[in-house]
């Protein structure tokens, strides 16, 4: 028996990357996942053929988590459509052309903290609402908030704000046997980090790690499966830095 079957999953951003990896995963593992994605159709509709032809079950909803309304939409929507909830997955996040404090934008702020942190607050009060005793909420921050570099101010102020909200849930909600963590992953090897970064800053960053290599989508996938499986019952309120070792 699959160690997630009869377990219902919602991932957000989740058909590309690292979000693309843990519906794989998860719906691998026998979860029935619903994931969110912004504008990515062909990426979705890949992960929704490659998940059906692996056995698996998961379902693509369009959904832009900055607009008013959305996150608790597209919760809705996942819950009708799985008959219950058991695990949620923040991994949506805004990505952006890195730019310093003076030049940013206050549009560009507030929606960098509209998809990364507002989103994610909600979607946990309603999975506080309405998620099943012995859940599991897992969010997707990054190695950015102890690890700061110049131009990211609003990505890692979003994030930084999602670790304490991962913090304070994980009291709320333990008398319920419901488990809230953070993963942090360092870099991954993702069409966004080659996108923003030359190939000889990826070799430069990939030399720094002991494991003298780049993350896969799957290592960090591999750690939300424990986080949301029997196995990680007795963790919660914990960022688990997934990052090779590069600190």
């Amino acid at each position: 028996m699959a160690v997630l079957e009869g377990r219902t999953a919602v991932v957000t951003g989740g058909s590309r990357g690292i979000g693309r990896a843990i519906v794989e995963r998860l719906a691998r593992d026998g979860a029935n996942v619903v994931f969110g994605y912004a504008n990515a159709v062909v990426s979705a509709s890949e992960v929704e053929k490659t998940v059906k032809e692996a056995g698996g079950s998961a379902r693509a909803v369009q959904v832009d988590l900055a607009r008013r309304g959305a996150a608790e939409w597209l919760m809705e929507t996942a819950e009708e459509a799985l008959g219950g909830l058991d695990i949620l997955v923040n991994n949506a996040a805004l990505s952006f052309t890195p730019i310093s404090i003076a030049e940013t934008s206050e549009k560009l702020y507030d929606r960098a903290m509209a998809v990364n942190a507002k989103a994610a607050f909600l979607t946990i009060r309603y999975a506080a609402r309405h998620m099943r005793d012995g859940g599991r909420i897992v969010n997707i921050s990054t190695l950015n908030t102890v690890r700061p570099a110049a131009g990211i101010a609003p990505y890692a102020a979003s994030k930084g704000a999602l670790e304490q909200l991962t913090a304070v849930a994980a009291r709320e909600l333990g008398g319920r046997g419901i488990t809230v963590n953070t993963v942090s992953p360092g870099a991954t090897d993702t069409d966004l980090l080659r996108g923003s970064n030359p190939e000889k800053v990826l070799t430069e960053i990939a030399a720094l790690t002991p494991l003298s290599r780049l993350g896969d989508p799957s290592d960090i996938a591999d750690v939300v499966a424990f986080l949301v499986g029997p196995d990680g019952r007795w963790v919660t309120g914990q960022n688990l830095q997934a990052n090779g070792g590069l600190n």
